[in-house]
């Protein structure tokens, strides 16, 4: 049985394909009729498909009749998110298959996200399958991108197969070398040990666990063990993905499928974790670890009304999503929310759009921060993740914030304007290196505070979307960062906040209160916005008050009674401008929160 299996993954950069190859392979293997094709298919959330990007990594069981052997094969393919924010991800993804196609845009070439995955795949031993896409587009580079492929990997042009998602064109051939060059699976122990790559939430069966068998055979009813979370379950039920749930007898050693836990309760199923069997337990397999968190973010409900509703929401988005974490936190200006950390800001935009739109909430989020190592004055280190609770400055001993290493593939005519685009975010540039197709390869550290401070939208925009991004945590270094408040009607608004680098904090503070002051909504009183820092407001704007005409309604007589409607509506303003408060619209805080 296990001879006749293949199991293998999709790597690419993000928009090189992954996702319109799978649909032809779907449709060239009859595994989803033509009347119930679309584009995108293993894209089920409403969010990938507006976005073009895989999110949630979604396997299926294909069955492929090859061309000459006339034998049919099960293939199953996991495909996988394509942003650097999933890595760990793709990682245990990539654990889960014996060979990967190697996805590359003939129109773009090989870019950063492609060879750090490549990376991983390199060192878990998988068979590569070179394939260059999109070799139906007009402007497409086939041999040049053919050859540069196989300098990278070291093989004869002759195993990089063309391959069209769009028109089908040589999806045939590449379903071919899968069966060819992939080996199947290797025999191993009887007991029972699965790998956990994936899961889904079901409100009726609970927590559903996609699992590659490395060992034994899962049936329902079986007695089952979750390793690192310790938690025993029953299977409720087993079976295959055809992208649609499949059940069967029994999932047995090699294969690729689903178990229904029954697990109602979040944070037990975690990417990485093993299933073995509670009677005779085998060891979990290496490599287990949980996400950290890199970026955070308070979210507030806009009516306070709805804090239980938001903790039901963020308790059932975990059930489907382990490497979100959040606690409950208050303020005194916005009242009760919640700290949430993320693995990068597209992972904090999908998780807060979710919310907006599954459970139809009203949020505040504030400014994503990352965290910082505070050492005291008394010598007591702190881990701080929100601005609000930043020492002021000259109160703390010793900042550390974390480092990532970057790498940035862009062609030469843009290498000025990333080396500027890099100064400015506070890089530190190492090694640069040509590759094969001309284009250069920078490694750089950098803050991880500048990093999420819109480097990679203005990398696309300076290099005219040619340059592509990728990076790695490398620990904490000392930080010379102070801490900017904005008041608004000289509130404080913590949700503004943010930790920012000392040499730069009069640019980001005159940016602030001039960005606030074309967003924000004119009152009937002048509108204070100011940015306070290092003790001092080191910038301000005032937004004009409304005007509203209180003699309109006169006519004719002595000008006097004019002259006492426009006093008592001076001093109202005056009262006002003491006591107003201001209402801001939730718009306002998406708003700044995308354009910082």
């Amino acid at each position: 049985m296990s001879d006749t299996i293949r199991n293998f993954s999709i790597i690419a950069h993000i928009d090189h394909g992954k996702s319109t190859l799978a649909d032809r392979m779907l449709e060239l293997t009859g595994t989803i009729p033509p009347r119930h094709m679309q584009e995108q298919v293993l894209d089920r959330m409403e969010l990938e498909r507006e976005r073009g990007i895989t999110i949630k990594m979604q396997p299926v069981r294909m069955h492929w009749r090859h061309s000459t052997r006339r034998t049919e094969y099960i293939i199953n393919l996991i495909d996988t998110p394509g942003h650097v924010d999933f890595s760990y991800e793709v990682s245990r993804a990539l654990t889960a298959v014996e060979g990967v196609v190697l996805l590359v845009d003939a129109t773009q070439g090989v870019e950063a996200q492609t060879l750090s995955v490549l990376a991983v795949a390199k060192s878990l031993g998988l068979v590569i399958v070179p394939v260059v896409s999109k070799i139906d587009a007009p402007n497409a580079r086939v041999g040049d991108i053919t050859s540069e492929l196989a300098l990278l990997l070291g093989c004869p042009e002759s195993d990089v197969l063309p391959a069209s998602g769009k028109t089908g064109e040589g999806v045939g051939a590449v379903l071919d070398a899968i069966v060819e060059r992939i080996p199947p699976p290797k025999e191993t122990d009887e007991r029972v040990q699965a790998l956990v790559f994936d899961f889904g939430y079901s409100d009726h069966r609970g927590v559903i666990i996609y699992a590659r068998i490395f060992g034994g055979r899962v049936k329902k009813g079986d007695s089952l063990r979750l390793c690192a979370a310790d938690a025993d379950f029953i299977a409720l039920e087993v079976g295959w993905l055809m992208p649609q749930e499949s059940p069967c007898d029994v999932l047995s050693d090699g294969e690729i499928g689903y178990i229904v836990t029954g697990i109602k309760k979040p944070g037990i199923a975690s990417v990485g974790d093993t299933v073995v069997s509670l009677r005779n337990p085998a060891p979990a397999l290496p490599g287990f670890f949980k996400p950290t968190p890199v970026v955070w973010a308070s979210v507030y409900p806009e009516s306070q009304d709805d804090l239980v509703l938001l903790r039901q929401s963020l308790e059932r988005l975990r059930l489907s999503d382990s490497s979100l974490s959040y606690e409950e936190e208050s303020s005194g200006i916005m009242g009760k929310g919640f700290r949430c950390g993320f693995l990068g800001m597209l992972h904090l935009e999908i998780i807060i759009e979710r919310l907006r739109r599954e459970f139809t909430l009203n949020l505040v989020v504030t400014m994503p921060t990352t965290v910082y190592e505070v050492t005291h004055m008394n010598g007591v280190r702190e881990e701080v993740y929100s601005p609000a609770r930043f020492p002021d400055d000259g109160t703390a001993k010793r900042v550390r914030e974390l480092w990532a290493k970057i790498f940035v593939i862009a062609p030469p005519a843009v290498l000025g304007g990333v080396a500027q685009l890099l100064y400015e975010h506070e890089a530190t540039v190492g090694e640069t290196e040509t590759l094969p197709d001309g284009k250069m390869k920078l490694t750089a550290d950098m803050p991880l505070r500048e990093l999420m401070r819109g480097f990679f939208d203005k990398l696309k925009s300076i290099s005219s979307g040619f340059a592509s991004l990728s990076y790695e945590l490398i620990g904490f270094r000392d930080a010379d960062v102070v801490r900017l408040d904005v008041l608004v009607a000289e509130e404080p608004v913590p949700a503004f906040a943010r930790i920012v680098s000392r040499r730069r904090v009069q640019h980001e503070a005159e940016a602030m209160v001039e960005k606030l002051e074309k967003l924000l909504p004119r009152q009937l009183f002048v509108l204070k916005i100011q940015a306070k820092s290092m003790g001092r407001i080191i910038a301000a704007r005032r937004v004009s008050a409304l005007r509203k005409d209180v003699t309109g309604y006169l006519y004719g007589g002595d000008i006097t009674r004019k002259m006492k409607l426009l006093e008592k509506q001076k001093r109202g303003k005056k009262k006002m401008l003491a006591r107003g408060k201001v209402d801001i619209p939730h718009e306002v805080f998406i708003k700044v929160i995308r354009e910082s």
